[in-house]
């Protein structure tokens, strides 16, 4: 049973990232695209670029602690049987 949960935590925190990257690069691709005479709109679009990449970011920094979690708390089932 813990080891669907593990799989599941991975799965959907690799589904997620995936999600967040491939919205970043279009976010990119759509600012290059309408670079010509909108200045206040690419500051807005680099600002929130950069938002969704320290999201991402802290994002990354949960997964890892919630697997730390989870690996923990199987070695310590392991180690009690």
């Amino acid at each position: 049973m813990v080891n669907i949960i593990i799989v599941s935590i991975v799965f959907g925190s690799i589904v997620a990232l995936a999600a967040l990257i491939c919205g970043t690069i279009l976010i990119i691709i759509k600012s290059r695209g309408n670079s010509a005479g909108r200045g206040a709109a690419n500051s807005e679009e680099a600002r929130i670029i950069q938002e969704t990449y320290r999201s991402l970011e802290k994002l990354e920094e949960r997964i890892d602690a919630l697997e730390t979690i989870l690996m923990d708390s199987e070695q310590k089932k392991r180690g009690e049987q």
